[in-house]
């Protein structure tokens, strides 16, 4: 496959995610907030499967494309709220992955396949899936776990860790020890595999 189609996806999926209204502080610097995740989604992967798939690869910076233009606060704020926004999501963003990817001159079985890693089918199944799946998580704990846990009860970050725990492969869960976590953390995930 040629590199110039995986680039050029990335590059339009950046130029999205650069319009992001929201800014997370990097040493100081406002960098958008949805752009910065697809950014770190990216070298995450290429630190967990340095021969990750092209497709993967797309998959894995689109993951929060376009996010904020579907607020949390659009759905009820209950459990059943969050699940329908998070599928919602999912599919918000394999579509508009999908497109992109068709307009890069991906194969039809390679966009498909990139709207199923995006929609999380076949998560424990299908190899490319759960390789997307353990880095959003390994993302989660490497950059959002701090934050997180400030903002929540010690009871709830518990459980977080163990849903999030559960949806990883056990080579998710051996990148994910070699993290350097602080002792606050660490004293959090024992409790949480406790």
């Amino acid at each position: 496959m040629s590199r110039n189609k995986v680039e050029q996806a990335i590059e339009l999926i950046d130029e999205i995610n650069l319009g992001d209204p929201n800014d997370e502080m990097v040493d100081g610097k406002a960098q958008p907030k949805e752009w910065l995740y697809g950014v770190r989604m990216s070298e995450c992967l290429d630190q967990f499967k340095p021969q990750a798939s092209d497709i993967l690869k797309i998959a894995a910076r689109a993951q929060h494309i376009r996010r904020w233009s579907v607020p949390r606060s659009d759905y009820p704020m209950n459990r059943e709220g969050y699940f329908k926004w998070r599928i919602g999501l999912g599919v918000r963003h394999a579509d508009e992955a999908m497109k992109i990817a068709a307009q890069a001159g991906f194969e039809q079985e390679e966009i498909d396949a990139i709207g199923r890693m995006l929609r999380k089918e076949n998560i424990k199944r299908d190899p490319q899936v759960q390789a997307l799946e353990d880095v959003i998580c390994l993302v989660f704990l490497s950059f959002y776990f701090t934050d997180f846990a400030a903002k929540h009860s010690e009871e709830k970050i518990v459980r977080i860790v163990q849903k999030t725990w559960a949806k990883m492969s056990d080579e998710g869960h051996e990148a994910a020890l070699k993290l350097p976590f602080t002792k606050s953390q660490q004293a959090l995930l024992a409790k949480a595999f406790a």
